[in-house]
C-alpha cells in the first residue's frame, strides 16, 4: 500500500493525465483510497493499469444510505511487481447510477459488474452482457440496497411444507 506521499504522487499523476478525475484521497484503516469522478473511471483505471496496477483484485458495490451520492463502486487494484494496493472509489446517485464497464481492461470484471448491477442497480455502460446473475430476471428491486425491505418469501423445509403450501400428505 502506498504511504501518504506515494498516494499523493499517484493522485497527482491522475490529475495531470485526466484533469478533474480525482475528487479526494485518503488513507483509511491502512488502505490507500482515491475517490474519482465516476464519469472518468475508465480513463483513471486505464492509467493505473498502465502504471503497473494490472490486477483487479475485486470490484464491488456499496450503499452509503442515507448519504448522497448514495451508491459506490469500489475497485481494489494490485501492483504485483511493487507489491502495492490502491482502492479506487466512485460514488453514484440512485437517480442515474451509470458508470463505464471495465470488462475491456479486465475481462474478470464481467461477473462482479453483473453482481453489482443485480444487487445495487448500478448500470455498467458498455458491458457485454449486463443482466441479473443471482436473482431471477423478473425480480423487482435491488436486494443489497439499504432501503430494500427486510423479510421475503418463506423458505420451504420439510417440517413446514404443509404449513406454507397447505399440502396434505
Amino acid at each position: 500500500m502506498p504511504d501518504a506521499t506515494g498516494l499523493e504522487l499517484i493522485a497527482n499523476e491522475l490529475r495531470e493525465a485526466e484533469p478533474g478525475s480525482v475528487i479526494a484521497t485518503s488513507i483509511d484503516r491502512g488502505r490507500a483510497e482515491i475517490r474519482i469522478d465516476p464519469g472518468k473511471n475508465r480513463e483513471v483505471l486505464t492509467h493505473l493499469q498502465q502504471r503497473g496496477f494490472g490486477f483487479l483484485a475485486s470490484l464491488h458495490g456499496v450503499d452509503y444510505y442515507p448519504e448522497e451520492p448514495r451508491l459506490g463502486v469500489i475497485y481494489e487494484l494490485l501492483d504485483m511487481t511493487e507489491v502495492d494496493r490502491v482502492s479506487i472509489k466512485a460514488r453514484l446517485s440512485t437517480e442515474d447510477p451509470r458508470i463505464s464497464s471495465v470488462t475491456g481492461l479486465w475481462p474478470g470484471a464481467d461477473f462482479p459488474e453483473r453482481e453489482c448491477f443485480d444487487m445495487f442497480g448500478v448500470i455498467f455502460e458498455g458491458h457485454p452482457d449486463l443482466r441479473r446473475i443471482l436473482m431471477p430476471e423478473d425480480y423487482e428491486g435491488f436486494p443489497q440496497r439499504r432501503d430494500f425491505p427486510v423479510g421475503g418469501e418463506p423458505v420451504l423445509f420439510t417440517y413446514n411444507e404443509q404449513q406454507n403450501y397447505g399440502h396434505n400428505q
